[in-house]
């Protein structure tokens, strides 16, 4: 097999991380195959100026947009903060990705670097990701995108999409299973010290369960009734009198407030909760469900298939283990 040729797009401001994780997974893949079969990895930029990454680093580009008319094995578009705070790539940078794409056998993004993917119209009608924290924003900047925020990443064809900054190892990683089968993807995850696929989605991640901000918000007030009261119907018509609003003015306020409906956020708060229990706990599963007002696990399975695309007894058993092996290593003698 020929060697595979790997083009990052980095740009000022563009996130350290989300350009380093996938590079060392690529290298260090290369030095687990026969050099034909490694990875010949550019980061490509529109000029030759070095790139002030998100951590004031400076990185060097390889290739300027004009010098990189290869036909890609893999072609990425690194995140960065600027790109969903409304920075719109130039139209030298956005004809060069749709070009670029056309000729990749894989193309895609890390975490914000979807918005560049949303710009160039590499979204519409495709299933991706982003970082949890502006998944909204993607969507509603790209209403043809199936923006799905639950997911650490996502294989839709030739569309690779991933989650946020350190989701995009996660993503690298399944490129080489892909390319070089489980047992090199395996070895390079445990160099790097990683698992190989991380599962249960960014709800691991999720702030539904934090304070707001402003603890006289209706948000506020709707949230500290449902976490306390999670084993309960909590209907729309309950949280509506909490909060001493007719049903149909709750709805509308909640909505503005939290982009989403009060059923969503419920279900959502259950899914934390339970996901707590399920890392921290041995309590059975049809107790976790009862005490999070999912009724029985067999509910709070198929929950969790639909939410996070797995179901809670393989959420409990990824994440349990590694944070027994995480307690083991923190307990361990140095040197």
């Amino acid at each position: 097999m020929p060697v595979k040729k790997v083009a990052i797009l980095i740009y000022d401001g563009v996130q350290a991380l989300d350009v380093a994780g996938p590079v060392d997974v690529f290298a260090e893949t290369s030095r687990n195959v026969p050099e034909e079969d490694g990875y010949e990895i550019s980061l490509v930029a529109e000029g030759c100026d070095p790139i002030r990454t998100s951590n004031g680093t400076r990185i060097l580009p390889d290739r300027q947009l004009a010098e990189s008319k290869d036909s890609f094995a893999v072609l990425l578009v690194a995140g960065g903060e600027a790109l969903y705070l409304g920075m719109r790539p130039s139209g030298a940078v956005l004809s060069w990705l749709v070009s670029a794409a056309a000729r990749a056998d894989l193309y895609g993004a890390v975490c914000a670097g979807t918005f560049a993917l949303g710009h160039a119209g590499l979204l519409d009608h495709r299933r991706c990701t982003t970082h949890w924290g502006c998944a909204a924003a993607l969507a509603e900047a790209f209403p043809h995108a199936k923006v799905e925020p639950d997911r650490i990443f996502l294989h839709d064809g030739r569309l690779v999409t991933s989650a946020g900054i350190t989701a995009g190892i996660d993503l690298a990683l399944a490129i080489v299973n892909q390319h070089h089968g489980p047992e090199v993807a395996l070895a390079v995850a445990k160099h790097l010290v990683v698992v190989t696929q991380r599962r249960g989605g960014q709800s691991q991640f999720s702030p539904f369960l934090a304070s707001p901000l402003d603890e006289q918000s209706l948000m506020a007030r709707v949230q500290t009734y449902v976490v306390d009261h999670l084993d309960a119907p909590l209907s729309v018509e309950e949280l509506a009198a909490v909060t001493g609003m007719s049903v149909r003015s709750f709805g509308r306020h909640f909505a503005e407030e939290s982009s989403m409906t009060p059923r969503e956020f419920v279900e959502r708060a259950r899914i934390d909760a339970a996901r707590n229990l399920l890392e921290a706990s041995e309590m059975p599963l049809k107790t976790v469900a009862y005490d999070c007002g999912f009724g029985d696990a067999d509910r709070m399975r198929a929950v969790f298939s639909r939410r996070l695309g797995v179901t809670a007894s393989e959420y409990r058993e990824h994440f349990r283990t590694h944070h027994h092996v995480a307690s083991a290593i923190a307990s361990a003698p140095a040197g």
